[in-house]
């Protein structure tokens, strides 16, 4: 097409044709170039000045942050005409032909299209090559994590004694999945996450190289959604220089990226914590009305409230993360208003919703339901105040009425406890799984004296207060009687050795005691007796017959020692016994 009054020509810069991105452009080109690694730079200048250079390199890190770049940079370094030294002069042929990836003697290879043993065999026999015209011939492999398994078995000889002209440098984003045999013969070298002000500062370098002016709030917005990684920064700026060609406002950043401004991210805080729902949605939809995406809003208020906590518990402001220069004053007072304790909960919901959000169409409704949620929160400061006074009044209860534990030593000094304190008193006896906590309510709040007549309902007002074996226990009597004032003598038939037994735990008898106390409000002893005569020790247990019943079983089981003392420690009470099978006679 040619160049006509109606056809104006194409602005100034590269051709169309020659036009290489941003990234590739203003790639480092020496190692005072790779922002955020100067640990990296500093070993490799100083492995090359002091002659130290090994075989075998191991650059890991997240994506770009400088991981191949840093390789091609030591492969100049390394094999440099005017070198080799710390800092490669870039204007020699073998120099250029590195940063472009052209070199014959620095092979780029991908490990995820060349990961199989087919491509490790046909390297192990290039190696024996000498380089063309450089010192050294160098492979630089790529995301070397994807090689299979037996690639990495056929490279590692090769790897642990190559010949002196021949390096390798490594690249991986996973160095986990990497053999521990490959790992132990390289130098690792770990490639951190770039900090946001770097990278801020790093595009705004590339800004005015291309002649545009930016916002520096948009720059600052675009060096936070890069996460640390600088080709990331870069990519978008690409984006964006495409999209504001003269001038990047921060209105144009929010409106490519979509997200939220400051301003409406603000005032959807401000309803959050004012528990306003209805005005919180309100400011939902219209930032979705604006072309806000939904789950980059949630992020940015994840980011927000982030930003909010740091400030809470103290940190200093260069540990604001998401928060602008001029928000950090209202950053602060939000914080401050909603406490660390409800602080920590939003943000438990709001990442439970972005993680549900990655996998479902509705994601509006699931954001507008993490938001109602976290406006019907409580303020949970209020919790640790309320907490302490509750244990302040505990610790200041008298020792009266505080719980005294009951086992088999202290059986007689709670009954003689007992019959010093009234009837609303009751203290804790040493309960095991399935007892009922001692401050249960009397059975129908009546008291019923205890005489001859009346002995068989108590009793049975008394067990029906106990559920679980404690209860059915007791619930299995045969008779009742009162020999004395204030005594009572629950009597087993003969089979009922077992059921008789648990009850008459001094533990459980104290609880029965204060039953009884609160049913006929008197202090009240209790006995327990069989009808017939007891077993003789003597008679093995294995020679008495089991009963037929499946719950006296199950009663019998529960008493046994070794399932008492499992229920103690796991707070568990059996459900059903499953006898073993009968073995056939020989």
């Amino acid at each position: 097409m040619s160049d006509s009054p109606s056809n104006p020509p194409p602005p100034a810069g590269p051709s169309r044709a020659d036009y290489v991105v941003v990234a590739r452009r203003y790639r480092p080109q020496v190692f005072e170039d790779l922002i955020g690694q100067e640990h990296v730079a500093r070993a490799l200048s100083n492995a090359i000045a002091t002659n130290r250079v090994g075989h075998a390199y191991l650059f890991t890190g997240a994506r770009g942050v400088g991981k191949t770049s840093a390789a091609r940079i030591f492969a100049k370094a390394l094999n440099c005409q005017s070198g080799p030294g710390a800092v490669p002069c870039n204007r020699c042929e073998i120099c250029q032909s590195i940063s472009s990836g052209d070199d014959v003697d620095v092979l780029e290879i991908d490990g995820a299209s060349n990961r199989g043993i087919d491509e490790i065999r046909q390297l192990r026999q290039n190696v024996n090559i000498r380089p063309s015209r450089a010192r050294l011939k160098i492979y630089i492999i790529d995301e070397v994590h994807m090689l299979t398994r037996e690639a990495f078995n056929a490279l590692l000889k090769t790897l642990e004694e190559p010949p002196e002209h021949v390096k390798f440098f490594f690249c991986t984003t996973d160095p986990n999945k990497i053999p521990v045999t490959i790992l132990s013969r390289c130098q690792r070298f770990d490639f951190a996450g770039i900090q946001t002000g770097s990278i801020a500062a790093r595009l705004g370098q590339i800004v005015a190289a291309e002649g545009v002016s930016a916002e520096p709030e948009a720059l600052e917005v675009l060096a936070r959604r890069a996460a640390g990684s600088m080709r990331d920064g870069q990519s978008l700026l690409e984006q964006l220089l495409a999209f504001a060609p003269e001038r990047i406002a921060l209105a144009d950043v929010h409106g490519m990226l979509g997200t939220a401004g400051e301003t409406r991210l603000a005032q959807l805080v401000a309803r959050l914590a004012a528990r306003d729902v209805a005005g919180a949605l309100t400011e939902l939809d219209a930032a979705l009305i604006e072309g806000v995406d939904v789950g980059l809003l949630l992020e940015q208020l994840f980011g927000y409230l982030r930003d909010c906590m740091a400030a809470v518990v103290g940190c200093p402001g260069d540990m604001l993360l998401y928060a602008s220069p001029g928000s950090r004053d209202q950053v602060a007072a939000t914080g401050k208003q909603l406490g660390l304790h409800t602080l920590l909960a939003m943000m438990q919901i709001l990442d439970h919703a972005l993680a549900r959000i990655r996998q479902s169409t509705q994601a509006r409704i699931l954001a507008e339901l993490a938001i109602a949620r976290i406006c019907t929160l409580e303020d949970l400061d209020e919790l640790p105040a309320l907490i302490a006074r509750l244990e302040g009044r505990a610790a200041s209860a008298s020792p009266s009425t505080r719980p005294m534990p009951v086992g088999p030593g202290h059986a007689a000094a709670a009954s003689a406890a007992s019959a010093d304190r009234p009837a609303s008193a009751d203290p804790t006896a040493g309960a095991g799984p399935g007892d009922v906590p001692p401050d249960a309510p009397p059975h129908a709040g009546a008291v019923l004296a205890l005489t001859p007549e009346t002995a068989t309902e108590v009793w049975s007002r008394v067990a029906a207060q106990c559920p679980g074996l404690v209860g059915e226990n007791a619930k299995q009597f045969d008779r009742v009687a009162t020999p004395a004032p204030n005594r009572l003598v629950v009597f087993f038939k003969p089979g009922y050795t077992f059921q008789k037994s648990a009850c008459q735990r001094p533990e459980r008898v104290a609880q029965f005691q204060q039953r009884l106390a609160q049913v006929t409000g008197q202090n009240v002893t209790v006995e327990f007796r069989l009808d017939g005569p007891e077993p003789s020790d003597a008679e093995p247990t294995s020679a008495r017959p089991r009963p037929a019943n499946p719950s006296q079983r199950l009663l019998e089981v529960a008493e046994h020692p070794l399932v008492r003392r499992a229920g103690e420690l796991f707070g568990a009470e059996p459900t059903r016994v499953t006898e073993p099978p009968k073995r056939p006679p020989t």
